[in-house]
């Protein structure tokens, strides 16, 4: 038998037969491997042609998975291929309009003081100004000025004054007047009669409940824009509120007695101080664009505006809820330490690599990113028609509108992750901003399964969780980027850090409880008076008594133990209908209340719906 030659294989086998390399040795020319593209062919020494060996197909690590089916294997190893992006890298990088006018305000800034000593001497008064100049026009706003009348103040009359925006309040949570269930609304209950022409016939009167503020406006004392100062005067009990509409505000209508009610004092002279957020709005948009076109530093352009914009949300345009302004820009400068970090976080890994090397295109910068960041800052003015109040479950079923907006929201967002992941892949960035994302959907999931808390997103999470991906320098990204730290300005100062993770208690506020219901019966019912009974309440449930509201006013309060289990009501008012809801109570708080059973002036007495009420 002839000894073998080199490169000669024993029993050599079918390629397809087994996965494992064979050996060869350097110079044979037995085997010829043509690299072509999408190719896994091979031609032998004598032309004929056969497959590539598996193991030269994959690489090494896909290889280690043999257990996948090879189809499998093979669209993992392209879809892998894809996310790597093309090679080399195509780094994104804006081409300014106009690069010289953009350019103009930092090229003289350069010319006229060159050294750094002299441009952070710059930059120290420029701050200097806009601090003087927010401090004295916010010290001017927040004097309340004084109301002139020709008689003291008694308890019956009281001097007030209102911010501007009020309009915008809506209760969150259904709320009972009557046999209404009032939500996602502003609170204003009463106003004017009117004529058949919608003029007024009779006085401003609102029962007690009513937001005040609101009820000024909807009279017409103070301004939503400027808000403003005015007197309320205690009325006392009143009959039948209209509802009307006026100033923009639609009040409701209760057509029943209330224990309490108010007035505006009219003919009284103000040298009131309306709020100024408009024109502290107008020292701060001005600052802010005239930092943008004059730097080109991320390092001096975001921290400025970042502080800017948050004294700006948290002290003026949506304050949180103070009596003063000394509390509340305590409040401001305990949140804005650690706002400051986590900025500090996002500039380094987002900000910074955006927009590093933006040379020429300082003023696109102004309109696109700090446009965005200032409509993000004032999202309660510029996100105010979304019918989203809060994004939880409970919400989104009742408000009306809000799961269609939501649709579009997601829709949105979606597409627009579409772009980013385009870009991001241009720049051979999507394998690890994948990982990043895929490590956030995971702590989601775990967020979501934890028993007995319940996830919510708020402003400044969503920023969080959205910036990571505006790192690439496009003109949508500086738009995006923009936005999302104008969200998180707005999260951080008007509400702060609040948990992601809440108990049911915290998410439902005062809202209803779902707690039992009682049965009462209605056991003699006439023109004049009206008598209900009871069973004894759950005691094991922790009810130990009964609470009953006669028109949205609680009348009478029994506990297990007191007497009979029955009470009598007479007519306080004759041709007049009046509202009872009951409710458990349980030691001094009461639980949910049925909703509104009516006993007519007729006598006839009217169960309520099934359900409860607030």
């Amino acid at each position: 038998m002839a000894a073998p030659k080199p490169g000669d294989v024993e029993n050599p086998l079918p390629w397809e037969q087994y996965e494992g390399p064979e050996p060869s040795t350097s110079g044979s020319s037995t085997l010829h491997v043509r690299s072509r593209a999408g190719s896994s062919d091979i031609e032998d020494a004598d032309g004929s042609r056969g497959t590539l060996p598996v193991w030269l197909r994959e690489s090494s690590k896909s290889f280690h998975f043999r257990w996948a089916p090879y189809p499998l294997r093979h669209f993992a190893r392209a879809v892998a291929a894809w996310t790597k992006g093309p090679d080399p890298p195509q780094r994104q990088k804006i081409s300014p309009f106009f690069p010289a006018v953009q350019e103009a305000p930092v090229k003289l800034i350069a010319k006229y003081l060159p050294r750094p000593i002299q441009k952070a001497g710059l930059l120290a008064f420029f701050l200097f100004c806009w601090l003087l100049t927010f401090s004295l026009t916010l010290h001017r706003s927040a004097s309340a000025g004084s109301i002139k009348g020709c008689r003291p103040f008694d308890n019956a009359n009281f001097p007030f004054r209102c911010p501007a925006n009020c309009k915008a309040v809506h209760v969150l949570n259904p709320h009972a007047v009557g046999p209404q269930e009032i939500n996602y609304k502003p609170f204003v209950i009463g106003g004017p009669e009117e004529d058949g022409s919608g003029n007024a016939t009779t006085d401003n009167i609102y029962r007690a409940d009513s937001f005040l503020c609101q009820a000024a406006i909807h009279a017409g004392v103070v301004s939503n824009q400027k808000g403003g100062c005015g007197v309320a005067k205690l009325a006392g009990e009143h009959t039948n509120f209209p509802s009307t509409y006026r100033n923009g505000i639609q009040s409701i209508s209760f057509d029943a007695s209330f224990p309490k009610s108010f007035t505006f004092e009219s003919g009284l002279s103000s040298d009131c101080i309306k709020d100024l957020r408009w024109p502290l709005l107008a020292v701060t948009v001005i600052f802010t664009t005239i930092l943008s076109i004059s730097t080109a530093s991320p390092a001096v352009f975001f921290p400025c505006v970042f502080t800017m914009l948050f004294f700006h949300v948290g002290l003026v345009s949506d304050p949180p809820t103070n009596t003063d302004y000394a509390a509340l820009s305590s409040l401001i400068i305990g949140r804005f330490l650690p706002a400051a970090f986590v900025a500090a976080v996002f500039y380094r890994y987002s900000v910074k690599p955006q927009q590093k090397d933006l040379q020429g295109a300082f003023m696109e910068r102004t309109v696109l990113w700090l446009g965005g960041a200032w409509v993000g800052s004032l999202n309660n003015y510029t996100f105010d028609f979304i019918p989203i109040q809060r994004l939880t479950p409970s919400d989104l079923r009742a408000q009306p509108g809000a799961r269609l907006a939501l649709v579009i929201i997601v829709v949105l967002l979606f597409s627009i992750a579409l772009g980013q992941v385009y870009y991001l892949r241009l720049e051979g960035r999507l394998p690890k901003y994948l990982g990043i994302y895929a490590t956030m959907v995971a702590f989601l999931i775990v967020c979501v399964i934890i028993p007995a808390l319940s996830l919510r997103i708020h402003h400044y999470f969503l920023a969080l969780l959205l910036l990571p991906g505006t790192r690439v320098q496009t003109r949508p990204s500086l738009l995006y980027q923009g936005i999302l730290v104008g969200l998180f300005v707005n999260g951080t100062a008007r509400w702060g850090f609040d948990s992601i993770l809440q108990t049911a208690a915290a998410l439902r506020g005062d809202g209803q409880l779902g707690s039992l219901l009682p049965h009462v019966n209605a056991t003699v019912a006439t023109a004049h008076s009206i008598t209900f009974s009871w069973r004894n309440p759950p005691l094991d449930r922790g009810y130990d008594g009964l609470s009953i509201l006669v028109n949205d006013v609680e009348r009478y309060r029994w506990y297990y133990g007191e007497g009979k289990k029955e009470h009598t009501f007479e007519r306080r008012h004759e041709e007049e209908k009046e509202y009872f809801r009951f409710g458990y109570m349980s030691g001094s708080g009461a639980a949910d209340f049925t909703k509104a059973g009516v006993w007519e002036s007729t006598g006839e007495w009217r169960e309520g719906e099934e359900g409860p009420s607030l």
